[in-house]
C-alpha cells in the first residue's frame, strides 16, 4: 500500500486556471496603479490652496429628486461606481464556487480560514481600541476588515517582485473571500432603514434579468435597463445599493450550456466589465473617497490619538497579519499540510502584511458608519491611508528580502517550458 499523500499548502492552480488568473491579475494591477494615482491627486488636492474646489465638486448634485437620486458626485461614486466594482465581485465568487478552488473544501479550507481569521482579529483590535470610546466609535468595527486586492497588486507591481503565480492566486482567493464576507456585513450591520416595499419590487427586475442571463442572452439594451432598476429598487430600499451588483453577478451562469470554445457567460461580462471597474469605477471612489484635509481633521496630532485612528490602524497592520498568518498555521497544523517547495512562512508572513492594505471597502465601511463628510468619517481616511501605507511597507521589505529566491523559482518555470508553451511543473502536476 503506498503511503498517504502529504497535501501541500499555497500550491500550484492548473496551467488554464493560472492563465486566466494571471489576465485578472494584469487588470487589477493597473487599476490599482490607477487607483493610487487617484488617492493621490485627491490628497494633494485637498490639501492644496485649492482645496475648496476638491470639496465643491465631491457635493455637486446631480441625479433625479422625485427618486431619490439627487446624489453628490461623492455618493454617486460610492453608491453606483462602486456597484460595477461589485458586479464583477459577484461573478468572481460564483465562479469561485461553482468552478474555482472554493468549490473543493479541501482547497477552499485554507483562503477560508485565511479571510476569516483577517477580519475576526482586525475586527477584535478596533473593538479593544473603542470599547469605552464615545460617540458610537463601535459602529466602525468593520472598517480594518478589509483587503484591498487592487491596491495590494500595484504594491507588487511598484516594488517589482516576482512573487511566485501560487502566493499571486491565494492573495486573489483570499480577497476573493473577503469580499464576500464585507458584502455580508454591509447587508447585515450597514444598513439603518429598511424599506420592504421597494426591496421585494427590486426582485421583479432582479428575476426578469436571471431568466435572460440563464437563457444566455447578452444583449446589453435588455440586460442594462433590468439592472439599472434593481439598482434603483434596492437604493430606494434603504440597503446599500453596492448589494444590488453582487446580486446581478450571482445571477450570471458560470457554467456553458453547450461545451464548446469560446468564454461562458460570466467570463464574458468579466472580460467586458473588469476593466471598467479597476480602471474607472474604483478610481473614481478613490478620487473622492481619499481627499481628506489633513489640517480640517484638527491636525495629525490630535487625530492620530483618536481611538478610531488607533483601532484602525492597528487592526490593519498588527490585525491582518496575525489573522492571516494564524489561520493558516492552524490549517497546516490541524490538517498537516505542508507548505508547497520553495514556499517558507516569511512568505506567508509577506501575504499577510500585503492583506493589510484595506482601501477601497474600509473607505465605503467607514462612511456608512460614521457618515461621509463627518469628522469621525475624516479620521477613518487618515486611519485607513496610514495602515494601508505602513502594511505595505513592511509587505515591501519581506517581500523584497525573498526576491532574489522568487526570481530563481520563476526562472526554473521558464527554463522549463516546452514548445507547447506549458511549463513542465504543471505538467507533471496533471498527471499527478
Amino acid at each position: 500500500m503506498s503511503p498517504p499523500r502529504i497535501r501541500s499548502l499555497l500550491d500550484r492552480r492548473s496551467w488554464p486556471e493560472m492563465r486566466r488568473i494571471s489576465d485578472i491579475l494584469r487588470a487589477e494591477t493597473v487599476g490599482g496603479v490607477l487607483l493610487v494615482i487617484a488617492a493621490a491627486v485627491a490628497l494633494a488636492w485637498a490639501n492644496s490652496p485649492w482645496g475648496d474646489g476638491y470639496r465643491a465638486l465631491s457635493e455637486l448634485r446631480l441625479g433625479p429628486a422625485a427618486l431619490h437620486l439627487d446624489l453628490t458626485l461623492a455618493q454617486w461614486a460610492a453608491d453606483g461606481l462602486l456597484a460595477i466594482f461589485f458586479f464583477v465581485a459577484g461573478l468572481e465568487l460564483k465562479r469561485e464556487f461553482v468552478a474555482g478552488d472554493l468549490r473543493d473544501p479541501a482547497k477552499a479550507a485554507l483562503p477560508v480560514a485565511a479571510a476569516v481569521g483577517g477580519m475576526v482579529v482586525p475586527a477584535v483590535i478596533y473593538i479593544a481600541f473603542n470599547a469605552s470610546a464615545p460617540g458610537g466609535a463601535l459602529s466602525g468595527w468593520a472598517i480594518p476588515t478589509a483587503t484591498d486586492i487592487a491596491f495590494a497588486l500595484a504594491v507588487l507591481a511598484i516594488i517589482n517582485t516576482h512573487l511566485p503565480a501560487a502566493l499571486r492566486t491565494f492573495l486573489l482567493t483570499l480577497a476573493v473571500v473577503d469580499d464576500l464576507l464585507a458584502i455580508a456585513i454591509i447587508a447585515l450591520f450597514y444598513t439603518d432603514s429598511l424599506a420592504p416595499v421597494p426591496l421585494l419590487l427590486a426582485l421583479v427586475p432582479l428575476g426578469l434579468f436571471a431568466l435572460l442571463v440563464q437563457r444566455r442572452v447578452r444583449s446589453w439594451w435588455l440586460l442594462l435597463p433590468l439592472a439599472v432598476a434593481t439598482w434603483v429598487l434596492v437604493h430606494e430600499s434603504g440597503v446599500h445599493a453596492t448589494v444590488a451588483g453582487v446580486l446581478l453577478g450571482f445571477a450570471v451562469p458560470v457554467i456553458r450550456r453547450k461545451p464548446g470554445p469560446g468564454p461562458g457567460l460570466a467570463e464574458h461580462f468579466e472580460h467586458v466589465f473588469r476593466p471598467l471597474s479597476a480602471g474607472v469605477a474604483v478610481p473614481v471612489f478613490a478620487f473622492f473617497a481619499a481627499g481628506v484635509s489633513l489640517s480640517g481633521a484638527g491636525g495629525l496630532g490630535t487625530t492620530i490619538s483618536d481611538p478610531v485612528v488607533l483601532g484602525i490602524v492597528t487592526g490593519l497592520v498588527a490585525g491582518k497579519a496575525i489573522g492571516v498568518f494564524g489561520a493558516t498555521w492552524l490549517v497546516q497544523r490541524f490538517t498537516r499540510a505542508r507548505l508547497a517547495e520553495g514556499l517558507s512562512w516569511w512568505d506567508v508572513l509577506g501575504l499577510a502584511l500585503l492583506a493589510g492594505i484595506g482601501f477601497t471597502v474600509s473607505l465605503l465601511i467607514g462612511e456608512l458608519a460614521f457618515g461621509a463628510g463627518s469628522e469621525r468619517d475624516e479620521h477613518v481616511k487618515i486611519g485607513v491611508l496610514t495602515g494601508s501605507l505602513l502594511a505595505a511597507l513592511l509587505a515591501t521589505v519581506v517581500l523584497r528580502s525573498r526576491n532574489r529566491h522568487y526570481r530563481r523559482i520563476c526562472a526554473e518555470e521558464e527554463r522549463d517550458t516546452d514548445a507547447d508553451g506549458i511549463p513542465d511543473v504543471y505538467e507533471e502536476q496533471e498527471r499527478r
